[in-house]
């Protein structure tokens, strides 16, 4: 939806799941010498300023990334990730935020690829200019949901897919699921990583059960609920990151993070996390 900006939502506590298990996913498929293409199909700015009027609308970041940013507790995991964001701010204060192609770049090798789909000109306009010197990052001015099927399966049959829409536009639950239905029939060794929000939508509530009925074997499915919705049912109460083909190590590197991010994250006495899989 071209009218949808994530800069007033960068680094909150949705953020914080979905670039974690990202960066996991990542750093599992980098331990192998063999190339990979991670595939980003809604790709956005690529970095976001935290100090702009659109992240200062309603501090989301403050409530996310910024309680985790001074901790010295740590898990290892969201040390790593939390180390990532530093490195994107040099200076040493919280003032820009990567997003999932910028933190995608730290972590790939010379002889992996990233593809970014992007629909917004002001937001592809920035992600040319974060992507920019890297012969092997290509940014499509495209719709991602129909150039997936154009990426996988990758020459090297390694890797990664996020998607990560809006969810505002016209059907975006149903695009995909379709898209992710065609994906798999191409591709089924891929790891394919679905983000969605946690909100009072009856295809919010369905979609997991959709996704794991598309699994070709394995998935596994992370649930962090940090809030209530206002009364009205609206608001952001959490998120979801939905797996298939997930890394061995995934699960119990969410288990012992997870308690951590509930812990600090959490706003009310309810907060709490959800692992759901199936083993192949």
């Amino acid at each position: 939806m071209l009218a949808y900006r994530h800069a007033f939502h960068a680094g909150n506590h949705a953020d914080v799941l979905k670039h974690l298990v990202l960066m996991l996913v990542l750093r599992h498929l980098g331990t192998k010498d063999k190339g990979y293409r991670f595939i980003d199909t809604h790709a956005g700015a690529g970095g976001y300023s935290l100090l702009g009027r659109y992240a200062k609308k309603n501090g989301e970041y403050e409530r996310g990334i910024g309680l985790l940013w001074t901790r010295d507790d740590l898990p290892a995991p969201l040390a790593d990730y939390v180390g990532l964001v530093r490195a994107f701010n040099p200076d040493g204060v919280l003032a820009q935020y990567p997003g999932s192609p910028a933190l995608a770049q730290m972590l790939l090798r010379p002889q992996d690829e990233l593809r970014a789909f992007e629909l917004h000109p002001t937001e592809q306009k920035i992600l040319r200019a974060t992507l920019a010197g890297n012969p092997r990052a290509t940014v499509y001015d495209g719709d991602g949901f129909i150039g997936l099927r154009s990426q996988v399966p990758p020459p090297s049959r390694r890797a990664a897919v996020l998607m990560d829409p809006s969810y505002e536009g016209n059907g975006d639950y149903a695009k995909v699921v379709a898209s992710l239905r065609e994906a798999v029939a191409r591709f089924a060794e891929g790891i394919y990583v679905v983000w969605y929000p946690q909100v009072s939508k009856v295809e919010a509530a369905q979609l997991p059960r959709r996704l794991a009925a598309l699994a070709p074997k394995a998935w596994l499915h992370a649930r962090l609920s940090v809030q209530e919705p206002d009364a009205q049912g609206f608001g952001l109460a959490g998120s979801g990151v939905f797996v298939l083909n997930p890394p061995h190590t995934l699960h119990a590197t969410l288990v012992r993070t997870l308690p951590y991010l509930v812990d600090v994250l959490g706003r009310y006495a309810g907060a709490n996390f959800l692992i759901d899989r199936v083993e192949a």
